[in-house]
């Protein structure tokens, strides 16, 4: 079932929720919409479900107008951050639910839905808890137990808001990982909120990055991560450095680092900004071309990984930095000392956002 999502726009006062938005979600694909809050995410999300309606444009489900359906016509299945399960139901009545509300004419046999029920349960790896209550479950169980009860009715779309915000740092990326396997397995187009960018990164197969009700990139997870459309992308989808610089005949000037741009050869001295993520920032011990002098101010060792703060005179900003163990160790670099940088990949961008690799 694809989703088409055709100039819509959402206001709320002077507030613009969403913003002239206008994608194309196609059939069977998992879609984060990834951005900070009031991004306008949350209410595209509700605008798809019906639970919104947009003041202008259109959606629709595989080329049916569904904008001025009703949400319970729409067949969405809609999965919150807080579980809503009913708390005096067991789990096999909440999962069992949406089937047995439906008109008579249309609900299954008893039995009908006590197969469907249990293969469910089966499939979330929760059967064994079928007579228990909300309260005795885990949060990751409720969870899941709330995605059964979704899947349910069989939606032709399955919404996700926030679906493990709930949930510790832990159960947060066990659940991100199951999801994507479920996911494999069933193939219902779905759309997830989320301002994680890992947890983006991680389980959809598309990524939507949102900022003040509008779309800053649309694409695959390597791609808007290897290739932010502009400075704000960059910004949210990981750490990065920021290094002043001026570009001058197709070179950006950092300090007394030059570093390629020929996307601007021939183009008048500009003010730019060249970004840097940590592990692209190689930390030596002497001097050596192209380098930066710099500070040691911290170093955090975190399971096998090192991640230094470091001070250069070029740069007012804490340069961040990262490697294995075993190569800080090899450095013989420690907290307090002196130490050269070199970027390894940067990206250039104009002051007016515009980007070039360099």
């Amino acid at each position: 079932m694809s989703i088409e999502i055709d100039q819509v726009n959402k206001r709320f006062g002077d507030f613009v929720a969403v913003d002239n938005v206008s994608l194309t979600l196609n059939n069977g694909e998992l879609t984060a919409l990834l951005g900070p809050s009031g991004s306008g995410k949350t209410t595209l999300l509700r605008i798809i479900a019906g639970l919104e309606q947009p003041d202008s444009g259109r959606i629709r489900f595989h080329g049916e107008d569904t904008t001025d359906l009703h949400v319970s016509d729409r067949g969405v299945g809609f999965v919150f951050q807080h579980y809503a399960l009913f708390k005096h139901m067991n789990v096999y009545e909440n999962v069992a639910y949406g089937l047995t509300v439906r008109p008579r004419s249309q609900r299954p046999s008893k039995a009908e839905i006590r197969k469907k029920v249990m293969h469910l349960l089966e499939m979330v790896q929760l059967d064994w808890t079928a007579d228990r209550l909300p309260s005795q479950l885990s949060g990751g169980q409720r969870q899941r137990i709330a995605l059964a009860r979704a899947l349910a009715v069989e939606p032709k779309v399955l919404l996700l808001d926030e679906p493990f915000g709930a949930l510790d740092a832990k159960v947060r990326a066990e659940l991100r990982r199951w999801l994507r396997r479920l996911h494999d397995e069933i193939h219902v187009t779905s759309v997830f909120v989320t301002h994680d960018q890992e947890e983006a990164l991680e389980v959809s197969d598309r990524v939507v990055v949102m900022n003040h009700g509008r779309v800053e990139q649309d694409g695959g997870p390597e791609e808007v991560y290897d290739n932010p459309a502009n400075p704000f992308v960059y910004q949210f989808l990981g750490n990065v450095n920021r290094f002043g610089a001026r570009l001058r005949d197709g070179m950006a000037q950092i300090g007394q680092l030059r570093v390629p741009a020929p996307e601007y050869a021939g183009q008048g001295e500009s003010p730019a900004v060249a970004y840097v993520r940590p592990y692209d920032i190689e930390v030596l011990p002497g001097a050596s071309d192209a380098s930066l002098p710099a500070r040691i101010d911290l170093v955090s060792v975190i399971g096998p990984r090192v991640r230094l703060e470091l001070q250069t005179e070029s740069s007012s900003e804490t340069v961040h930095a990262e490697m294995s163990r075993s190569r800080f160790r090899e450095l013989g670099l420690a907290q307090g000392s002196d130490a050269w940088i070199r970027p390894l990949n940067s990206r250039v961008f104009l002051e007016d956002g515009d980007i070039r690799s360099a």
